[in-house]
């Protein structure tokens, strides 16, 4: 089985190349399970419309997870309710809209798939997100769970990884938009990648504008954070699982 894992996408750039390529990416690696981290979608590079849920379905999406963008397009709070296939951070408060987790069939398996936001410098009111995946896996029968940790700091989502090893077929990191290079699969057999990287514009800043966001480091008030439109790129990992849902190997995705 493989399972194909795509990075946040930013702004107008990464919403059109992932409508416009995930079905030619998802043929060339054969994917059976595509997951689209899907928050910085909108324009502004908060949120995800609605609209723009139903294109990367369309597309080829199988879930699409969030992170801490989540209910910045309030429109999406009746969609979350209403859809399986569109999940947030499951340690958000027990009041936000939607749903942590889904479960899909894939070859015959039921694979779970769960969105969980880490506390480090995150700025929002989380219960915590290893306590939330151990009771995932206690609650929620599944033959396959794959998890996208949205988290800033580098070492809680390393912990978050071998917490996990052995028991998810599949973990990686989403937020930080730069794909690291430190794919592996961990001593239990869990495939781990601590960031994906961002589906959008290559010649950015975590999809902005490079002098936008240098005149937000040089002090300038009131900057504006608009997106870059150009050298569109879709990063993320392709995790092949073998039939006891172990990952066999891990490669990286850079696709133009």
């Amino acid at each position: 089985m493989n399972i194909l894992a795509i990075g946040d996408v930013c702004g107008r750039c990464g919403r059109h190349a992932l409508k416009k390529r995930l079905g030619a990416l998802r043929r060339e690696t054969g994917a059976d399970l595509v997951i689209v981290n899907g928050e910085n979608a909108n324009d502004n590079g908060r949120g995800l419309s609605p609209d723009t849920a139903d294109d990367f379905l369309y597309a080829g999406a199988d879930v699409i997870t969030l992170g801490n963008h989540a209910l910045n397009d309030r429109r999406l709070e009746t969609y979350l309710d209403d859809s399986r296939r569109v999940i947030r951070p499951m340690n958000m408060p027990r009041f936000t809209p939607g749903f942590g987790y889904t479960v899909v069939d894939v070859c015959g398996k039921n694979v779970c798939v769960c969105n969980l936001m880490g506390m480090v410098d995150m700025d929002y009111r989380l219960s915590n997100p290893f306590e939330c995946a151990d009771r995932l896996f206690k609650e929620v029968e599944a033959d396959i769970y794959i998890i996208d940790f949205h988290a800033e700091a580098t070492s809680e989502k390393r912990a978050m990884g071998f917490f996990l090893d052995g028991k998810a077929s599949a973990l990686f990191g989403t937020h930080t938009h730069v794909a690291t290079r430190d794919l592996q699969i961990l001593p239990k057999r869990t495939g781990y990648i601590t960031d994906l990287g961002m589906t959008g514009a290559k010649n950015s800043v975590l999809g902005v504008l490079p002098e936008r966001s240098i005149d937000m480091f040089l002090g300038h008030p009131s900057v504006r954070f608009d997106y870059a439109e150009e050298d569109p790129v879709i990063q993320g990992a392709l995790f092949t699982l073998d039939e006891s849902g172990k990952c066999t190997e891990v490669a990286y995705i850079d696709f133009k």
